[in-house]
């Protein structure tokens, strides 16, 4: 069950739209036939920002990529994208978008200058300002000693990073990427994500990018969690693990369902069974843990503890695991 009273000040705290805000959603609403994709969502984006919408398979991020991004109609609410409105200026919005699917958009049997040059003529570019512009970002991203390679050769980071550089091409405003580190080792989303962050302090792009890993989330400026087309939370990473009450402890038993009442009277703490674990959070974990190990030896087959991350956020707000 979300928990509506910390629902309302995690996500009431970000919501009106400062003066820099280039990105505005209001009220935005999306159903397919009886099921509700988007459930009045609001937010707001700013110049500079990197900003990532987490959520689980089915939370609807997907739904509101494709709406941001020019394939999905707004039937529902609004959104206005450096003050137009996508519902009835989409031609020039999309002048506005560079876009990175989930899924490679790259010719794996073109080379990379290849992918880049046709890419530019979509956009009216040609001789000298493409060529120059191509070697910009080949360079920018460290793929320019690859260009006369094919794709098809390349690892998924670096054919990542074409990717991106193609989407910048044109000298975009906004950079709207979807799961883009899906698929790629930790090595090379690290590196992405430092390439995310340059690009949004040097050249002021405004990048938005869904995405169902928690690492992905932990890095960009401020995060809105999805849950069943919801929004259940608006926040810098850091602010919104500040909702969760000191170290989270987790506990496996063979009998959570009566081990949790027997917790909650001998120590006074508030546990939560989520999917056969118990769930508890409490200040100075370490010390719980030494006690509640003490107090009952044969309930608990193990424990563990932390600090709070955003899955921890998702959890306490919607009383379901991040999967």
């Amino acid at each position: 069950m979300v928990d509506t009273e910390v629902l309302h000040s995690i996500t009431t705290k970000s919501r009106e739209p400062t003066a820099d805000s280039q990105i505005q959603v209001k009220n935005l609403s999306h159903a397919y036939q009886q099921r509700q994709a988007l459930d009045n969502i609001s937010f707001d984006v700013s110049c500079g920002e990197i900003f990532g919408l987490l959520g689980p398979n089915g939370s609807g991020k997907t739904t509101l990529f494709r709406i941001l991004s020019t394939l999905m109609p707004v039937t529902a609410g609004t959104v206005h994208i450096f003050g137009r409105d996508l519902a009835t200026e989409v031609k020039a919005i999309r002048n506005l978008l560079g876009v990175v699917f989930q899924h490679p958009g790259l010719d794996a049997k073109l080379t990379v200058i290849e992918n880049l040059r046709h890419h530019g003529h979509l956009y009216g570019l040609a001789g000298k300002t493409l060529r120059h512009r191509i070697s910009e970002l080949l360079e920018r991203f460290g793929v320019s000693d690859r260009a006369a390679e094919r794709v098809e050769v390349l690892s998924g980071g670096l054919q990542r990073r074409v990717e991106i550089a193609k989407a910048l091409l044109h000298s975009p405003r906004v950079l709207l990427l979807d799961e883009p580190t899906s698929g790629l080792d930790v090595a090379a989303r690290r590196q992405l994500s430092d390439y995310l962050g340059m690009l949004a302090r040097t050249e002021n792009i405004l990048v938005l990018m869904t995405t169902h890993l928690l690492d992905d989330a932990e890095a960009c400026n401020r995060v809105g969690i999805l849950d069943e087309g919801k929004l259940v939370a608006l926040g810098e990473p850091d602010e919104l693990k500040t909702q969760v009450g000191g170290d989270v402890i987790i506990i496996e038993s063979v009998d959570s369902g009566t081990l949790g009442p027997a917790i909650n009277e001998k120590f006074g703490v508030s546990t939560v069974l989520t999917d056969a674990q118990l769930r508890i959070e409490c200040e100075r974990g370490h010390e719980f843990v030494r006690d509640v190990v003490a107090a009952f030896p044969e309930e608990i087959q193990s424990v563990r503890f932390g600090k709070p991350t955003l899955e921890d956020v998702f959890v306490k707000l919607t009383g379901n695991l991040f999967t």
